[in-house]
Parts: structure tokens; sequence; C-alpha cells
């Protein structure tokens, strides 16, 4: 696979290349933990790529959930999106601004959401920024475009379908969190959750997957990584994170590899280590603790 693909990852280079073709889209979907104490609209009224929308991860989401960020109704994406002016025929090209991080969730909406013609941008906004090229502080001129949103359920899987993977180990579940959240030794940033991980699930953290200067690893070396942490390729796979932003890097990175069958457990560590009536395990395993 080559580098630039408009349906997983494309360059800077691409990006400066195309950036006025008439029907690409791009959008600043950065967002943070809250302890990183930065404001991501803050920064994009600042700097932005030109001509980029802002995406807001945690509005364009289900906001009847007690859960953060949860993948929001078929009709509010539509409605938000043509309001952005981002609609049918458009090349979309997500990135964020701290390198490849909130836009992989993006992407992975959009594929839910029925829409494949969208691309991380390698490296986000540090790398763009870093090799001199444009920014600006001016909002874009937006024009309604309808979108045709065909919800993709095979791609998102909730704690039912996810509970009988763990006991069936048919699937793999890929956890994107860090080796000391996986194993429990480091507390849960969000108030109230157990620590540890999914019984049976393997650990891939997700800066594992990136190079030195935020872009992602090349599709050998991402298959290396997914390898060496226990994971059975063969198998359909799972990713899981915190909050199911971080573990759609793995899915990405799946799907650079040219693996296509995998999905996302939306609720992630938020919601399974909030019941207690749900199986958790801790402390080291034999593979998997990248």
């Amino acid at each position: 696979m080559s580098q630039d693909d408009p349906k997983t990852l494309v360059s800077t280079g691409w990006l400066a290349q195309h950036l006025k073709d008439p029907d690409l889209r791009i959008l600043d979907a950065s967002w943070y933990l809250p302890d990183a104490g930065r404001d991501p609209r803050a920064e994009y009224d600042a700097a932005h790529i030109p001509g980029a929308r802002f995406f807001d991860m945690d509005d364009i989401s289900d906001q009847r959930s007690d859960l953060p960020h949860m993948a929001p109704p078929v009709e509010k994406f539509m409605s938000r999106l043509r309001a952005m002016g981002v609609g049918d025929g458009h090349q979309v090209v997500v990135y964020d601004g701290a390198g490849l991080f909130s836009a992989a969730r993006v992407w992975w909406l959009f594929r839910l959401m029925g829409q494949d013609n969208i691309a991380v941008l390698d490296g986000g906004l540090p790398k763009w920024q870093a090799e001199g090229r444009e920014v600006e502080d001016m909002p874009p001129v937006v024009r309604d475009r309808h979108m045709t949103v065909r919800r993709q359920n095979s791609l998102v899987k909730d704690v039912t379908q996810v509970s009988a993977a763990s006991k069936l180990q048919d699937t793999e579940i890929i956890d994107a969190r860090s080796a000391a959240r996986f194993r429990g030794d480091a507390p849960e940033p969000r108030e109230g959750l157990r620590a540890g991980h999914i019984p049976g699930s393997k650990n891939v953290h997700y800066a594992s997957l990136l190079n030195d200067d935020g872009t992602m690893k090349d599709p050998d070396a991402l298959r290396r990584v997914f390898e060496d942490a226990g994971v059975d390729l063969s198998k359909p796979a799972i990713t899981t994170c915190g909050s199911g932003v971080t573990a759609a890097i793995l899915s990405l990175a799946m799907e650079r590899m040219g693996k296509t069958d995998h999905a996302l457990y939306d609720g992630s560590w938020s919601e399974w280590g909030m019941f207690p009536g749900l199986p958790i395990e801790t402390g080291p395993v034999a593979t998997g603790d990248t």
C-alpha cells in the first residue's frame, strides 16, 4: 500500500498538493484529555490549515448517553455535517493538533456512517507547521451539502458483544491504553472506574504504532507490533481503549495493513470499568504488554 491513500492516511505533501481541490473538505478534529490543559477550539480559532472546519467530537456525539463522546445518532451526524458543508462527493481529510490522536476517531466515525472517502493527515498539524506550511485564522465559507448516511453496524460493538467475545475467545480484543493502565498499576483518569483490562484482551499501546514524528509506521512495521503483542491477526478484532478515541488508531492501523474484519468497542473502559458485574483481569500477562 502506498503512503498516500485517500481512504486511510495521506501525507502533508499530498494535502498541500490538493489543498485547492473544489471537493476537498478538511476537518480539525483536535480533542485532548482534560489533564492536557489544552483548548482545541481556541487553538483552531488561532491557527488552522486553510479551509479547515472545526469538528467538535463532544458535540457531535450521543449526548443521551452518560458515556463520553459516544457515536451520535445518524440524523444528528447528517445535520451537523451538512451545516459544516461536508457531504456527498467530498474527499475529507481530518487532522488534529497532537499529530495522530483524535483524528482517527473521526475517521472511524465517518466509516461507521458509511462514508469511506476520508483520510487522516499523517503527522497532523504539528508536522504541517514544522514544514512551514500555511495556516490561517479565518473561518471558511460554508455552503450546505447533503450527506447520504448508511450506518455500518458491523464496525461497532456494544458491551454485550464484547462480553461474548471475551468468553468465547474467537475474536481478538485489543486495548490501546498504556501498559500500566492495562495491568491495573496506574489509576484511570476518569473517576469511579476500576483498574485492569477485559479478560483475554491484548495490549497494543497506540503510541507503539507511531514514529517519533507522530506519523504512523509502515504496514509491515505495524503488523510486527501487533504480532509481538500476541495478537492473532487471522481472527476478527475488536479495538478498545479508555473512551473509544485511541482505539480508533488501532482500527486505522489495521485498515492500513489490509485487515478489514475489525470493529470498535464504543463504550470502552469508560463503560466496562464502571460496572462491578463485569469481570476484569489485572497484572502482567504472558504476551501483550507493549
